[in-house]
């Protein structure tokens, strides 16, 4: 059994009162620990001068030397700090990868002061590599259907010689993120191409060099983009259709389920085009697909894509023009197709991604001037030789009203 505790009895006191124990009177707590604050945010630095505080007894003065004196320690502050130098500047701009190294504006702007002295220095050429690269980089990035005809003369006023292998990369790198706007981006390269075809051709190249690295190296995603930027170049006709072919084959030589995708979206693109100028090398690429899928040997997912394939071509590609509407903007006379094989050896050209120092850059830079008033005209004349006629078309008009006296009638009654 457990023993119970007992309390210890109460003792009354003589008046027969019962005594009863007083608590003992708690210790206050000590004011740090009771009125404990949260923590004080973190206030961010002002770029108001110091304060500092001067005992004066008139509050007037005494702020107007407080203010006199912070402003002194500014300026001081301010004069133990180095000076711009745009050498060390450039030096480190002329060290930095081409991707380019952010700038704020205003070190920028100084930048561009201190070398437009010199426009064959190389700093002067970085600086404006730079603007070429982020020129060129923003408007191949905005262009569509809409606006492609207000974006093709931007495209020109920059200089694509010299940029090249930078519209060449920005394009395919914009084509690669967004398939749907292939044939605007395709469209894009054949008009250059009219004008500048070692552009298009550079283009091209790349392109095809590219198909066959993915191809080697299995890469699915970048050889499906790859393939598509080729079937919308050739049904703008800036590749010959023995390109197509040639990936035709490749791609069903030996087939399987990926190959065989790609060779069903790439034949849907330029399907049409191949029908209306190749048509014996079109049946055969049926033949050929309709022996891979007699023979089982893939999915019946890709499969079904092959039979999809034959309606499309049974409804004579209805959903897959050769150019969609709106990016006809090339005519048959000025079209320049390059004969790019598979098995050629390919030049990328990959030096020209990059910045280069350039010793006859005024020459260049006036030469492309010229390239460019002949593509695009010379506006300053058309708007000369506008106003020239209207004021003609003025001067004739008064004229006529001069002749003419009295009361006209221009009730029309007489008609």
């Amino acid at each position: 059994m457990s023993a119970a505790v007992r309390a210890p009895p109460i003792a009354p006191h003589g008046d027969g009162s019962v005594y009863k124990r007083k608590r003992s009177v708690s210790r206050s707590r000590s004011p740090t620990s009771r009125d404990r604050s949260p923590p004080a945010q973190r206030t961010r630095r002002s770029n108001s001068p110091p304060t500092i505080q001067i005992d004066d007894p008139d509050p007037v003065r005494r702020r107007e030397r407080e203010r006199q004196a912070a402003l002194r320690l500014a300026e001081k502050e301010g004069a133990d700090k180095p000076a711009f130098d745009a050498q060390a500047e450039f030096a480190k701009l002329l060290n930095s990868k081409s991707g380019g190294v952010y700038i704020p504006p205003a070190r920028l702007r100084a930048l561009q002061a201190a070398a437009s002295t010199d426009k064959n220095s190389p700093e002067y050429q970085r600086l404006s590599w730079d603007a070429l690269r982020k020129s060129i980089t923003g408007i191949v990035n905005r262009v569509n259907i809409g606006n492609i005809k207000d974006v093709i003369p931007e495209l020109f006023s920059e200089n694509l010689i010299r940029g090249r292998g930078l519209f060449a990369r920005s394009i395919m790198k914009a084509q690669a993120s967004s398939l749907p706007f292939t044939p605007v981006f395709a469209a894009v390269v054949a008009i250059i191409n009219t004008k500048l075809p070692q552009v298009g051709e550079l283009v091209l190249t790349r392109l095809i060099s590219q198909f066959r690295r993915s191809f080697k190296r299995n890469d699915k995603v970048v050889c499906h983009a790859t393939s598509s930027f080729i079937a919308h170049l050739v049904n703008q006709a800036v590749a010959h259709e023995i390109i197509a072919l040639q990936i035709l084959v490749l791609l069903l030589e030996r087939p399987t389920n990926d190959s065989v995708e790609i060779a069903v979206g790439f034949m849907r693109e330029v399907g049409a085009f191949l029908a209306e100028n190749s048509p014996k090398a079109n049946n055969g690429v049926y033949e050929r697909f309709r022996a891979v899928l007699h023979e089982g040997s893939i999915d019946k997912r890709v499969q079904y894509m092959i039979e999809v394939l034959f309606q499309v071509r049974k409804d004579k590609y209805k959903d897959n023009p050769i150019i969609p509407e709106g990016l006809d903007l090339v005519q048959e006379e000025d079209q320049i197709t390059h004969q790019i094989s598979l098995d050629d050896e390919l030049q990328v050209q990959d030096g020209i991604n990059v910045f280069k120092f350039d010793p006859n850059y005024p020459e260049n830079e006036a030469k492309y001037k010229e390239i460019r008033s002949e593509i695009l005209g010379d506006s300053d004349e058309d708007s000369d030789d506008d106003e020239s006629g209207s004021d003609a078309d003025e001067d004739e008009d008064d004229k006529a009203v001069e002749d003419k006296e009295g009361i006209q009638d221009e009730t029309g009654t007489d008609l």
